[in-house]
């Protein structure tokens, strides 16, 4: 069942504070190098598909660093081009207690990636060789030659049979003033294109200028998804509610919209390592549910079981195997293996 999966997006510097000190304390910084396209890929990948990242880098050592990293994270990089001269980059500064993580974006404009020309993808042949292509609503904000790209490929995996998955991400910052008005066209174009969705209610409520009723969150969950769904024409739409408790532990329930009905995993409560990234490890345990057929109960399960394992890895890019995800479903965890 192993499919070919690719991811169109950024792949970005993360310039990581030493434990959890701020920038303005620090004298160091830990680099790595992620983005949602390439936590989505190397998931995959680590899945046993083969996962392709659609992007530009720059012609210099640092776009050389960048793909040699991809390739230890799994990922094919033969769809990657070359050309610009900047990699974005963000700071991370670990959050503790009352106080949250923060990530502080630099160069993000000007990267090889947000820079490629009209010409730099030949979207029919990539199209041609792939079975699945992921997009993010990160990417679909940064500016409009970007989101041209995304649409004009979404097209063209679309007219060879493949399936589009789009996570709406919705990111005020990247938005800016009047964002939810500047984004529901080009989101409303992504969802018409789209077979699975990653999205909930907040999305449908703000970006697609849906109302409800309803004033608890569950309630309009189940109102409004079948609606988009419908609307849409959309075949599976999953996404997560989470609560972070008093004493700094979060809770997550996963939920997926199929076939007209609503499947919803058990609440996992976990302490947080890393939260950055875990998204992107929820989104492919969907994918690959839907790949290998699992039912709606075990494609959720399995999802939220790996969104939860990201969390306690550092890094964004999620280093599970479908093993350690299905092992973490059944059994009781935090022991020694032995």
């Amino acid at each position: 069942m192993a499919k070919r999966i690719a991811a169109f997006g950024e792949v970005m510097m993360r310039l990581q504070v030493p434990g959890y000190e701020l920038l303005s304390q620090a004298s160091s910084l830990h680099y790595t190098f992620s983005g949602t396209g390439v936590n989505i890929s190397s998931a995959l990948a680590r899945f046993g598909h083969t996962g392709y990242l659609i992007s530009r880098l720059p012609s210099n050592a640092v776009g050389d660093a960048a793909e040699a990293y991809l390739r230890k994270l799994g990922v094919n990089s033969s769809m990657i081009t070359r050309g610009g001269n900047y990699v974005g980059m963000y700071f991370l500064e670990n959050g503790f207690g009352a106080r949250p993580s923060r990530v502080t974006y630099s160069n993000r404009q000007e990267s090889s990636f947000n820079t490629a020309p009209e010409n730099t993808y030949n979207f029919a042949e990539i199209a041609k060789d792939i079975d699945i292509i992921h997009f993010c609503g990160i990417t679909l904000a940064m500016n409009d030659q970007v989101r041209r790209h995304m649409k004009a490929l979404a097209k063209e995996v679309k007219a060879c049979g493949g399936i589009v998955v789009f996570d709406c991400n919705y990111r005020p910052a990247h938005w800016g003033e009047g964002g939810y008005a500047k984004a529901k066209p080009h989101y409303e174009d992504m969802l018409q294109l789209a077979d699975i969705v990653m999205m909930n209610e907040k999305d449908a409520m703000y970006i697609l200028g849906m109302q409800t009723d309803q004033t608890e969150r569950q309630e309009q969950l189940m109102e409004l998804i079948p609606a988009v769904a419908d609307k849409y024409q959309i075949a599976v739409i999953a996404g997560t509610h989470r609560h972070i408790n008093n004493d700094n532990t979060h809770s997550l329930r996963g939920f997926i919209y199929k076939n007209q009905a609503f499947t919803f995993s058990n609440l996992l409560t976990f302490s947080i390592y890393d939260r950055i990234g875990a998204g992107d490890a929820y989104t492919s345990g969907i994918v690959h549910g839907e790949i290998q057929g699992f039912s709606p109960e075990k494609t959720v399960g399995f999802a939220a079981a790996a969104g939860m394992l990201a969390h306690t890895i550092v890094g964004d890019t999620p280093m599970s195997s479908e093993s350690d995800i299905l092992r973490a479903m059944t059994e009781a965890v935090g022991d020694v293996e032995r």
